[in-house]
């Protein structure tokens, strides 16, 4: 099962997520994508490390700030081929990945001063969107963070238009993979894709 949560800065997404992936499994598997450029977010990745070892639930966090779509992928095809049925649990982990917003940040920077920025960026996001429909498919589950970014004025540099832009391009294509989409405000989840209106 895909699962796709979203929201804005300090809504209680990151904290659903992980209370909603620890009711779908007994141990789960946290893939964050912040990069640590400087002590201010060394300090806030150390303090959420702190918080997932305290709140009881059995995290393996794994740091992975590109290459999300080829970890997907080899666990679909382990899952696939059997080669993780030796685990000892009786239900494969759920994979967390907080956040994709970090991820696609971390893409567009990377490409930042190529001529063709977006469209890589864009070719990073059809591999990441194949990789959760394949894993998805392979019948484990996968909780993905993101964040709500088009709420305020239009960015005045090219960079910030572009991450805009991306932003609610990643979050379209992903809600339509998955079966549940949540929005947090206020730390309050509502499930939007049971409620969404059809034409």
């Amino acid at each position: 099962m895909l699962v796709l949560v979203t929201g804005g800065a300090r809504s209680g997404k990151s904290s659903f997520a992980e209370a909603y992936a620890s009711s779908l499994a007994g141990e789960g598997v946290y893939i964050a994508t912040a990069q640590a450029y400087d002590e201010e977010m060394k300090d806030r990745i150390a303090l959420h490390r702190q918080q997932r070892d305290e709140a009881g639930y059995r995290w393996t966090t794994v740091e992975q700030p590109y290459e999300l779509a080829g970890a997907l992928m080899q666990w679909a095809l382990n899952t696939e081929t059997g080669a993780e049925k030796a685990a000892g649990s009786p239900k494969a982990p759920v994979v967390l990945i907080d956040c994709l917003t970090l991820w696609l940040s971390n893409w567009l920077l990377r490409y930042e001063q190529e001529p063709d920025a977006e469209q890589r960026v864009k070719g990073e996001l059809d591999q990441l969107v194949a990789a959760c429909r394949r894993f998805a498919d392979s019948g484990r589950n996968l909780v993905l963070v993101t964040n709500e970014v088009g709420y305020g004025l239009v960015p005045e540099y090219k960079l910030g238009r572009q991450f805009r832009d991306l932003s609610g391009i990643m979050n379209q294509r992903l809600a339509r993979e998955a079966e549940q989409v949540f929005l947090v405000t206020a730390g309050i989840p509502i499930e939007l894709k049971s409620r969404a209106f059809s034409l």
